[in-house]
């Protein structure tokens, strides 16, 4: 598709209105300050932006609402992205993302979205602020725990990874188990089950899907890693669920 005739059509709108849109360096420091957990600073500046939050900024949809959530979803996917850059964990960053992008879902208000995205912005910022008040993972395992995230469909491996590491077993097992404060087959098995979890509660897969989808063996295989995690079964797990959203 050729998009030259939107595109020249948009500029020329942007000329006539005299629009300028915010200059990146400005607009990635805000996402400089959530990676850097400055919590207070990241309020702060919210806090003037929000006083005109259309300046500089695209006109994504003619709808008022509909525009904000676009903004929400493009600055929730940078941020998940910086922060998993800065030492978050994958799967937490994309997961609190489509957290705040469910949420905008659901707004009825425009302004409500704007203060969502405020709300993301602090939440982000305070949990980096944690992980860099805690001891910083090293590169080798930061590199391990992207793996895994990232590879969660597959059967992920101790050898797996000190292949990928050039490191031998016994010295990545320990290194792994010292900073993370678990051995590398339970974290990967928790990561599964976390996930599993978010599976049951956002989506309507089969439990035999969701098994598949995540490199258990079989369904039987998940109940059980699963129950051993959480304490329950996964049928109970997303019956409960259900059950406390509809009172």
């Amino acid at each position: 598709m050729n998009s030259n005739r939107d595109l020249n059509y948009r500029l020329y709108l942007q000329r006539e209105h005299d629009f300028k849109r915010t200059d990146f360096s400005s607009e990635f420091e805000m996402y400089s300050l959530i990676c850097d957990g400055e919590t207070d600073k990241v309020r702060e500046r919210f806090k003037k932006v929000r006083k005109d939050f259309q300046n500089g900024k695209g006109e994504l949809s003619d709808n008022p609402l509909r525009n904000n959530i676009y903004h929400l979803v493009v600055a929730a996917g940078v941020i998940a992205r910086i922060c998993t850059e800065g030492g978050m964990q994958h799967n937490i960053a994309y997961t609190l993302s489509d957290v705040y992008i469910r949420k905008a879902d659901k707004c009825t208000v425009p302004e409500d979205v704007i203060d969502l995205i405020g709300e993301m912005q602090i939440d982000f910022a305070q949990r980096m602020r944690e992980i860099r008040q805690n001891k910083v993972y090293s590169i080798h395992v930061r590199r391990c725990l992207n793996y895994i995230y990232d590879h969660l469909h597959e059967q992920v491996t101790l050898e797996k990874l000190a292949e990928i590491e050039k490191l031998s077993c016994c010295y990545l097992s320990k290194i792994f188990s010292k900073e993370t404060g678990v051995p590398v087959k339970r974290f990967i098995v928790t990561a599964k089950v976390n996930t599993a979890k978010n599976m049951l509660v956002y989506s309507d897969f089969t439990l035999s899907e969701i098994a598949m989808s995540l490199g258990f063996s079989s369904q039987s295989a998940l109940s059980a890693a699963f129950k051993k995690v959480t304490g329950q079964t996964p049928a109970k797990f997303r019956n409960m669920y259900r059950e406390q959203t509809e009172e």
